[in-house]
Formats: structure tokens, sequence, C-alpha cells
């Protein structure tokens, strides 16, 4: 789910300008948000969210990432990803995982169905 904020000259609290989920297995979620500074300069945050096994909420872990790293975050993950696929596992079918790619596309969303769907939206909008 991906969505706009329209108000992201006047982002105080610092809200999601723009998120991405991706559901990774029965109890991991992956969210990809672009956040502003008071400055209206942009960052990246990426949390993985698990559920408990007792049920009892979600542990959650953020990383914070910055526009004068994105460029050697993205080669650094690329490489690392194709290292996997070439030289330590090239006859498995990574492809045969992209069955549920149709449901993680990013649509933007108007404000009201934002609210409506938080509890799948943005993490930090989480009652935990």
């Amino acid at each position: 789910m991906a969505y706009d904020n329209k108000n992201f000259s006047d982002n105080r609290n610092n809200e999601s300008l723009y998120s991405k989920r991706i559901k990774a297995g029965k109890r991991r979620t992956y969210f990809f948000d672009v956040r502003a500074t008071r400055g209206n300069d942009y960052f990246i945050t990426i949390t993985e969210s698990k559920k408990r096994f007792d049920d009892n909420g979600y542990d959650r872990h953020k990383m914070f990432l910055y526009k004068e790293d994105f460029n050697k975050f993205v080669n650094a993950l690329t490489e690392t990803v194709n290292y996997v696929k070439t030289d330590l596992m090239p006859d498995f079918d990574f492809d045969a995982y992209n069955h549920d790619n149709e449901n993680e596309e990013s649509v933007p969303a108007t404000a009201a169905e934002t609210v409506n769907n938080a509890d799948e939206g943005n993490v930090d909008d989480w009652k935990i």
C-alpha cells in the first residue's frame, strides 16, 4: 500500500509522505516510508515488523536511510543479492516467490483511505 500526503510542506509530526508495504510470510511485514525533516529534506525509514508468537503485539526494528547513502545502500544491496543468486544459489527459482506481487503495487490513496487502512498501512499508525 502506498499513499501520497498532500500536506508534506507542513510535515511537523514526521508523517510518512509515501509508504510501500511488503508482506513476507505469515508474521513479517516490511515498510519503506519516505519522510521529511523540518527543513524539507527527505529520508527513508525501513521497518521490519514481526508478529509475536504469543499473539501479544508486534516487534519492530527500524532503520533510517539518508539521501547521501541512497546510492551506496542500493549498490551494496544489489551486489549482495546478486551474489546469493548467482554464486550461492544459481539453480534456485527466485521468481517462484513473485506470486503475490500484484498485491504489493504502489498505489496512491486518499487521506480517508489511509485513515481507514491505518492498521494495514504505516507502521507508525499502529497501536502496539
